[in-house]
């Protein structure tokens, strides 16, 4: 698929069929978030794969109740980690480069499940906290995305799409 094509063409799903994921193509999804760029190269995010049904319905729970992150086969729960970005660039680090190492792995995740068959959605609406209890998440370490994959169980159309950009100067 052209990477265009992909990129047009993928829509965040929120309803599943029950067909379990194929190990090969997990394993691709997560080649691409490793092949993410990451600012000196520090790769300062990290996965947790969710399988267990009882621990997926806890993060529905953290969720707001998203009952589709218990539907998905697979959940992927992406985390920044500040203490690797922080070693090298300080506060500066800590506070953005991190998150945008994570956010960069996000995109890359959400593009190869959509060129491989699978549906996914970004999730950024839930407790922190509690994600980080639920999934046992060190203190310097901070989820920032929780990333239901599965089958695709709907077909949504294409909201209108909106760019500002400016020449020069804002």
């Amino acid at each position: 698929m052209d990477v265009f094509e992909c990129i047009k063409n993928r829509r965040s799903i929120r309803r599943f069929s029950p067909d379990e994921i194929e190990e090969e193509k997990l394993d691709k999804i997560l080649d691409a978030a490793r092949w993410a760029p990451s600012a000196g190269n520090l790769q300062a995010r990290d996965i947790i794969v969710v399988r267990n049904p009882e621990i997926k319905k806890k993060l529905m729970t953290a969720a707001l109740g998203q009952d589709f992150i218990l539907e998905a086969p697979v959940v992927l729960v992406v985390c920044a980690n500040r203490s690797k970005s922080a070693f090298r660039y300080g506060i500066r680090g800590e506070k953005l480069y991190c998150i945008q190492d994570a956010t960069a792995s996000i995109q890359n995740i959400l593009l190869a499940a959509h060129a491989l068959g699978l549906g996914s959605c970004w999730v950024g609406a839930f407790d922190t906290e509690i994600v980080k209890r639920i999934l046992e998440i060190p203190g310097d370490v901070e989820p920032i995305a929780i990333i239901p994959i599965g089958y695709p169980g709907e077909s949504p159309s294409p909201p209108p799409r909106k760019l500002d950009i400016h020449e020069d100067k804002w």
